[in-house]
């Protein structure tokens, strides 16, 4: 069914007369009167009378009415979601709290006319990320492929910002007092981080940091949610954890969990943007600089071996 003739049924029908619906569209009254005699034929029902005011409405065309309307609606909406200048910037991130919910957010407080739709795909192994952006389910993904050479040639992979690491922990454990804290000074203390994926970038991350400074890492179990794991942080005067510094995180008062910041090195999680090579959305731009704008970790910086387009190489 021909959606032109279905728009100038419904604008025909909103407005009352044919020459208005004409100047409305853009075309010539002859155009919609063909048209909608058209759409008559293929329906084999009249659709209008015609008054000395314009044309009104048959009762076929009372009925048919709202159903044509809501095809022309449809079909707008589906035009508006493959235009890049009207659809919302579809963003995925690792989770609602993670560092880069916490910036788009920021983003978006600072570009309030920005339409912006923040998404996590739920999947651990990047591959899965990739090919959502690949797609078109998203514009862009905060995922890192550990391998850019297997990156499909269409996308690209920016580095994004860093996300320099804190230990956290309860008030009993025995580096609960300290104001910061070495990779040095972590050594022979465990650190908890249940649930470590398969093929993930941050199990990735995690083998190359325990190599680096030979942590105790206990990845044992699954990770039950950030309230169960903060729970037994809470009561604990041995386990501690690892959480990036724009992480949000809320627990009890009574909690009492402390976040100590890592330094010399500061441990950088290099979060990454993967987004099209070609013809990427145009929010993407203002997206980009912002991120170049974020603030950068205090030197010495330790980064695990990830070649990112854009990553800074001091170590």
């Amino acid at each position: 069914m021909d959606t032109e003739a279905l728009r100038s049924f419904v604008r025909a029908a909103e407005l009352g007369q044919l020459g208005h619906a004409a100047i409305d569209l853009g075309v010539t009254q002859q155009a919609v009167s063909k048209r909608i005699a058209a759409l008559e034929r293929e329906l084999g029902v009249r659709l209008f009378s015609r008054t000395a005011r314009g044309v009104e409405l048959t009762p076929d065309g009372q009925a048919f009415l709202p159903h044509a309307r809501g095809i022309v609606a449809g079909v707008e909406r589906a035009v508006a979601a493959v235009r890049p200048g009207s659809r919302a910037l579809r963003i995925d991130v690792l989770g609602l709290r993670s560092a880069q919910a916490v910036v788009l957010h920021d983003y978006w407080r600072s570009h309030p006319g920005i339409n912006l739709d923040v998404v996590t795909l739920r999947v651990d192994d990047p591959r899965a990320a990739v090919a959502a952006v690949e797609a078109g389910d998203v514009d862009a993904s905060f995922r890192t492929v550990t391998e850019p050479g297997t990156l499909p040639r269409e996308l690209r992979m920016i580095h994004a910002f860093d996300s320099p690491l804190e230990l956290l922990a309860g008030p009993r454990h025995p580096l609960a007092g300290a104001r910061e804290l070495t990779p040095k000074q972590l050594r022979g203390h465990r650190i908890w981080v249940p649930g470590i994926a398969p093929r993930s970038e941050w199990a990735d991350f995690y083998d190359q940091l325990t190599t680096a400074f030979d942590l105790r890492l206990d990845a044992a179990g699954p990770h039950f949610g950030d309230e169960v794991l903060l729970d037994v942080l809470a009561g604990s005067a041995d386990v501690a954890t690892l959480v990036g510094s724009r992480d949000r995180y809320i627990w009890p008062a009574g909690h009492d969990l402390r976040r100590i910041p890592i330094v010399n090195p500061a441990i950088a999680y290099p979060l990454s943007l993967i987004l099209p090579r070609t013809n990427p959305h145009p929010g993407l731009r203002g997206l980009v600089a912002h991120l170049e704008t974020l603030p950068k970790p205090a030197a010495p910086v330790w980064r695990p071996s990830w070649p990112v387009e854009g990553t800074p190489h001091a170590r």
